[in-house]
């Protein structure tokens, strides 16, 4: 994985190889600005995946309210959704096809998973929708008026810390498969509260590496599709975020 982005959507090798055939083709005088990448098109279809998730999981939502077992569409949609994202890191000129699959499938697996919180703790899911999109847009602010500047160095770091998240998650998944070991972060103890508050902090970073991705692939002028791509990695990002935002409210309310 590129120090340049923790995120495989949005990893210089990806990037860099768009670069190269964008070059081919300028070098062949074949020039169509149409086929660019452009921020305003990576927004745009940002917007329709987005749309599409929360509408594949509203579907699921009513369903379960209504009787139906969240299990099965949260652990499928989780699974097609981690095969796409696989196939379109390493084929990211299929991501116009990709992107809107995965976008439906992940809204299977949030629609089941946020009926299971609300189900537990009713009005979390509106807590955590709210407390994403205020970070987000935080961050975004903070990113386009150059308060935070992503440098070699914050990449180093982000990417760092998210690898670490990554490594201790599987080993603890692994272990409590396995043997008795209940991993530290589970459970409403202040340990385990505190490792959410910094997921969150970690995962709300990555945001300007995405942003700043977004923005230089723009610059050198990638091939239309990364657009798909770039939001694709994008919607990953806020996804991870909405979810630890939904676990930390809810070792809050299981507090009181």
């Amino acid at each position: 994985m590129s120090l340049n982005s923790n995120n495989p959507f949005l990893n210089s090798k990806r990037f860099s190889t768009a670069v190269s055939k964008s070059e081919e083709i300028n070098q062949a005088s074949i020039i169509d600005y149409n086929d660019e990448m452009t921020i305003s098109g990576t927004i745009n279809k940002s917007l329709l995946l987005f749309m599409i998730l929360i509408g594949s999981a509203t579907v699921i939502w009513w369903l379960t309210f209504n009787g139906m077992n969240p299990l099965v569409p949260a652990i499928g949609g989780a699974v097609v959704g981690l095969v796409l994202v696989l196939i379109a890191a390493f084929k990211p000129q299929y991501s116009p096809y990709l992107a809107p699959g995965y976008a439906i499938f992940e809204g299977l697996f949030i629609g089941a998973v946020s009926a299971i919180f609300e189900a537990l703790y009713p009005g979390i899911v509106l807590q955590a929708v709210g407390a994403t999109f205020v970070t987000f847009m935080i961050c975004l602010g903070l990113y386009k008026y150059k308060i935070v500047q992503v440098n070699e160095q914050f990449k180093s770091v982000v990417i760092a810390a998210t690898l670490a998240i990554g490594t201790y998650y599987l080993i603890s998944w692994l272990l409590s498969m396995f043997t008795s070991f209940v991993p530290v972060h589970h459970g409403n103890s202040w340990i385990s509260i505190g490792i959410s508050v910094f997921v969150i902090v970690i995962a709300s970073l990555n945001l300007f590496l995405d942003f700043d991705r977004i923005e230089k692939g723009a610059q050198e002028k990638m091939p239309k599709y990364m657009e798909w791509y770039g939001a694709m990695g994008l919607m990953i990002t806020l996804v991870w975020l909405y979810i630890e935002f939904l676990r930390l409210l809810s070792k809050l309310n299981s507090k009181n």
